[in-house]
């Protein structure tokens, strides 16, 4: 019971750390709407893979991180694809993003066959 309060400890310093960090720099940079990218998914992602490196080591965790880049880069063509799509066409949000998450599985599932396993 007390390893597993001092992970969640950890964890609670280590991502607020990150977090706070990286709110500063989405307020130092130009738009203002930068400061929601910064401020969570960088920061729990490294306060993840810090955690991880410490409890079940480098190998696992270099796993790991190949994982989210590949989600990183799925993530990306999805959110440019939906964007273009709103913008472009002026079709349904709804619609836009529900047909999209098929291209989100279909590059997060194209990239771990190719380059993950």
């Amino acid at each position: 019971m007390q390893r597993v309060m001092n992970e969640g400890l950890l964890r609670f310093v280590i991502g607020g750390a990150l977090v706070s960090a990286f709110a500063v720099l989405g307020d130092i940079f130009k738009p203002k709407s930068f400061a929601g990218l910064f401020g969570a998914t960088p920061s729990l992602a490294l306060a993840s893979l810090v955690l991880t490196i410490i409890e079940k080591g480098t190998t696992y965790s270099s796993v790991e991180a190949r994982s989210m880049i590949a989600g990183a880069i799925a993530f990306f063509a999805y959110a440019c694809c939906v964007s273009y799509a709103l913008m472009r066409y002026r079709i349904r949000v709804a619609m836009t993003a529900s047909l999209f998450i098929l291209l989100l599985f279909g590059v997060s599932l194209s990239l771990w066959a190719a380059c993950l396993r």
